[in-house]
């Protein structure tokens, strides 16, 4: 009983409670008092378990429980879920991580359209059979080619470095090329997009788009030609209570606007424009960002710089936290940008995809370029052993 003869709580009751389930989640080194907000994202998420255990729940539900979790937290999680289930508890694990999948689970059901396409065990599907039903197609055409010739020299970088990281990094960039960037956590991939974006002080270098130099701000960037989608979308990417047409439209109303109106009409039909070429799914553009899902609110924040007009997309892992589906629509995309004379820049830490997409790609390490090549002269092994520093 957690509760006294008047209804009061007895905290010691509670604190013997909750430590009782800690320990059996095999984390006793969990402070009791101390405020969830101080804990970091892997042990906040062991806190919802032992929330669950407390009430003595017997089926726990995770929904996508990896997307914000180090690697450290995504194994740390695994083994709390095979000890719930050696108690007797049942867990329903949704993800769109087919390995995760493969690791925790002993039945699947795949889902698509909101419809069961496919059910039965693990033991018997392969990752290709799971990804066809998930998708509807084959894993070979989860990067669709488009075919696009490199131009001329649209993104000029030379000796840039911020106040800790990126350091001395020069680079160019051509009309018509993806250039992947990747590297380890901490190697200053996005702290690179920030200085160029000009979200970040820039300690020395120059940056040139084009034939301008545009001075140190967001909206001098922007009017060059530069766009940024940001890693994190709800934080900083998207307004989430705001609609769709006002997430696309926000940074350029001027098309919009006659003697200080705003011509609604003209801007629906544009934003109809967007969601339709992204294939946006939604009710209206009227709809609130919060209520979509996490590709379809990525689909939006790529559609907001392409409404800008950028000539220079900066994607900041732009497939984090989608499912595959969507990821091979933005495959798609970002192919058609680059046949459409786009510059492309794709930071991602998924090696896969950028040797799938990308003309070149380059691998950073504690804020600095290590070697920039072009895919086909990558390996997955190569990459990994160049943004550690070994010899593969």
């Amino acid at each position: 009983q957690e509760t006294g003869q008047f209804g009061l709580l007895k905290r010691s009751e509670q604190r013997r409670r909750v430590a009782e389930v800690l320990n059996r989640l095999g984390h006793p080194e969990l402070e009791l008092k101390t405020l969830v907000s101080q804990l970091s994202i892997g042990a906040q998420q062991l806190v919802e378990i032992a929330r669950a255990l407390v009430m003595q729940a017997r089926v726990i539900v995770f929904d996508e429980p990896t997307s914000s979790l180090t690697r450290h937290d995504v194994a740390r999680l695994f083994t709390v879920i095979r000890s719930l289930c050696e108690d007797g508890i049942g867990i329903v694990y949704i993800s769109h991580f087919l390995e995760e999948v493969q690791e925790v689970a002993k039945r699947y059901t795949v889902l698509r359209d909101g419809e069961s396409v496919g059910t039965g065990l693990l033991a018997d599907a392969s990752e290709q059979e799971l990804v066809r039903l998930m998708v509807n197609r084959d894993v070979d055409d989860m990067f669709p080619c488009v075919p696009h010739d490199p131009g001329d020299v649209l993104l000029h970088i030379d000796g840039l470095s911020g106040r800790s990281s990126p350091e001395d990094v020069s680079l160019e960039l051509r009309r018509g090329e993806i250039l992947g960037i990747t590297g380890l956590v901490g190697a200053g991939r996005t702290e690179l997009l920030r200085c160029l974006f000009a979200l970040d002080e820039v300690k020395s270098g120059r940056i040139k788009i084009g034939t301008l130099s545009p001075s140190a701000t967001p909206n001098a960037r922007i009017r060059a030609g530069l766009g940024l989608v940001s890693e994190d979308r709800k934080g900083e990417g998207l307004a989430q209570t705001r609609s769709i047409a006002d997430n696309m439209t926000y940074s350029r109303l001027s098309p919009y606007s006659r003697g200080g109106w705003l011509r609604l009409g003209e801007r629906r039909t544009q934003v109809e424009h967007w969601m339709d070429r992204l294939r946006v799914k939604a009710r209206s553009p009227e709809q609130s960002i919060v209520e979509l899902s996490g590709g379809n609110q990525q689909k939006v924040a790529i559609a907001r710089v392409l409404h800008q007009e950028a000539d220079v997309l900066l994607l900041d892992e732009p497939t984090r936290g989608i499912d595959i589906g969507t990821k091979a629509e933005i495959y798609r995309l970002i192919g058609e940008l680059a046949a459409a004379g786009k510059a492309v820049i794709f930071v991602s830490s998924y090696f896969t995809e950028l040797l799938a997409v990308c003309d070149r790609v380059a691998v950073m390490s504690r804020g600095r370029l290590q070697d920039v090549r072009g895919a086909s002269e990558w390996t997955e092994e190569t990459i990994l052993s160049t943004a550690i520093g070994t010899d593969v």
